[in-house]
């Protein structure tokens, strides 16, 4: 008889989590059912997006972007000063169910650390559609 879905050798590691709603979650696996229920500790959210913001780090560099707009006769601007890159949303100790998990994978850590994820750009996942 089974005694799970075969996560036992990822307890206690780093794993990477894409729900049915297309969310990535990454967390060390502390548990688990027989319905492929998973708890996380120290996990986070990764949001990714394909905007680009544009970093202003001076007065000087402020002025030149008004003088552009100016140059180019923009009348009126809307400045949105986004997070760059993959935003990372603390969670916790959290508990997926197991019928909103899409993939489970195990997190390669070092290569995950040598990851520069403000500079990293993605179209968010769709939803799983059944």
């Amino acid at each position: 008889m089974a005694t799970g879905p075969g996560l036992e050798s990822l307890v206690d590691q780093t794993i990477s989590v894409i729900t049915n709603d297309g969310r990535n979650i990454v967390g060390i696996l502390k548990g688990f059912d027989q319905a492929t229920n998973i708890i996380l500790d120290e996990s986070h959210e990764r949001v990714y997006s394909t905007k680009v913001s544009i970093r202003i780090s001076g007065h000087n560099e402020f002025s030149l972007l008004l003088s552009v707009l100016r140059y180019l006769k923009v009348e009126r601007c809307l400045f949105v000063f986004l997070q760059e890159g993959v935003q990372q949303l603390v969670l916790g100790l959290y508990i997926i169910r197991g019928d909103n998990i899409s993939v489970i994978g195990e997190l390669d850590e070092e290569l995950d650390a040598h990851l520069d994820l403000s500079n990293l750009r993605a179209h968010p996942l769709k939803a799983v559609i059944h």
